[in-house]
């Protein structure tokens, strides 16, 4: 590797841009078999026999009893949160993609952002008791980076207060909580096969429930309330996840063991690059859970290290390591609800931390070994030339006058 950082002069580290979320691609003839039978039976679509295998398959994997394969992992929780009857006001983080937010507000439901445990970065069970008024119907916790949430004390609560307890468990597919698989807990989880996440279906995402009666209300509900032919029994949507969607997904669950492989090993290689980097912090995975390992979180203390967040990003962006912050700034920040809560930040100082310090790196099946050597490299050498990569920064950013550049 060259010895000039990119911010200072010297040539990218990379010549392509290393994602953060690059998908990863399973067996590529068996996907391929897959799309073939699909065209010959001529059923793309309409609860198809690899929806329905697809189904099968998460459930056994969530330990399950039913799973309700969606679209889109979005519209996976609207359905869910309608379903479930939430109205009024529902407890949620505001350390989450906008879309837990989103899910609940096009739904004129009211989310009450709650601040998070700094160390786990899930919901805080503490301030969520603290969240709860007579217009609260519901909690939805988060299980961020595939860690999952403080459920004992959330089911309690709920329990205790009356409120129904969904959890958003996008990131976390494949891992468990005392050994019991993500997916058992709450009324309901959702789960997302987005093209970045480590198990994909394209498109697409899933409820499952050990509740049966929900399951059935949900299957109405993301076919437009359709009971067998021209019988509408309630109203609904279009939430179908497709066939071609669903044999991504059964190829991809052929792969789960390799991804999560990968994964694991570019965690295990950043941990050792990191480790003796001040300043440097990588989120760790409880060894005696399951995990997919689909995150390299990096928290970073700027007076250790030199360099605020943001900078580090800069530096690494001229690398093309394409580095994330991710969920910055928080929900509550970010339109509607900074418009209707201007001060909720108040009331999430751990929050508003944790958006400040944390950044993502790439990781996937694509992500060679060789290549985080190379990011450990360029993180120690901005950290020995901290002044120089400052200037540089200072002097490519244009600055702003009036509300123009």
């Amino acid at each position: 590797m060259h010895t000039t950082l990119a911010i200072l002069g010297g040539r990218p580290a990379f010549p392509d841009p290393l994602h953060v979320g690059r998908p990863n691609v399973g067996e590529r003839a068996a996907l391929m078999r897959r799309f073939n039978e699909m065209l010959d039976r001529n059923w793309l679509t309409n609860d198809g026999p690899l929806v329905k295998e697809f189904e099968r398959e998460v459930a056994a994997h969530a330990g399950v009893e039913y799973c309700v394969a969606m679209c889109n992992a979005t519209v996976a929780l609207e359905i869910a949160i309608r379903g479930a009857g939430l109205k009024g006001e529902v407890i949620v983080p505001s350390y989450t993609f906008v879309a837990t937010a989103h899910a609940l507000q096009w739904q004129e439901i009211t989310p009450v952002f709650c601040d998070i445990d700094p160390e786990t970065h899930n919901l805080d069970p503490n301030k969520v008791e603290r969240m709860v008024t007579p217009r609260t119907t519901g909690i939805i916790g988060v299980h961020v980076w595939g860690r999952p949430c403080a459920v004992e004390s959330l089911t309690e609560i709920a329990r205790r207060r009356n409120l129904t307890l969904l959890f958003d468990a996008a990131h976390a597919f494949g891992c468990s909580h005392h050994g019991r698989s993500v997916g058992s807990f709450g009324l309901a989880e959702v789960f997302s096969f987005h093209a970045t996440k480590f198990l994909n279906s394209f498109e697409g995402g899933a409820v499952v429930t050990n509740d049966g009666a929900f399951a059935a209300k949900l299957r109405l509900m993301r076919n437009f309330g359709f009971s067998g032919y021209d019988n509408v029994i309630y109203i609904g949507t279009n939430g179908k996840m497709t066939e071609a969607s669903a044999a991504m997904g059964l190829t991809s669950l052929e792969s789960l063991e390799t991804f999560v492989a990968a994964n694991r090993r570019n965690y295990e290689a950043y941990a050792a690059e990191i480790h003796d980097i001040p300043g440097l912090k990588l989120l760790p995975y409880d060894a005696r859970e399951r995990n997919n390992y689909q995150y390299i979180v990096l928290e970073v203390d700027a007076r250790a290290y030199g360099l605020t967040r943001d900078e580090i990003v800069a530096v690494l962006h001229a690398e093309n390591v394409l580095a994330r912050r991710y969920f910055y700034p928080g929900c509550h920040r970010m339109e509607p609800y900074r418009s209707y809560h201007p001060h909720a930040g108040l009331l999430l100082p751990e929050t508003e931390a944790v958006a400040a310090r944390v950044l993502l790196l790439p990781t996937g099946t694509s992500m060679e070994v060789e290549a985080i050597h190379d990011i450990g490299r360029i993180l120690r050498a901005a950290r020995s030339e901290v002044s120089a990569v400052r200037r540089a920064i200072e002097v490519s950013t244009p600055v702003v006058v009036n509300g123009a550049s």
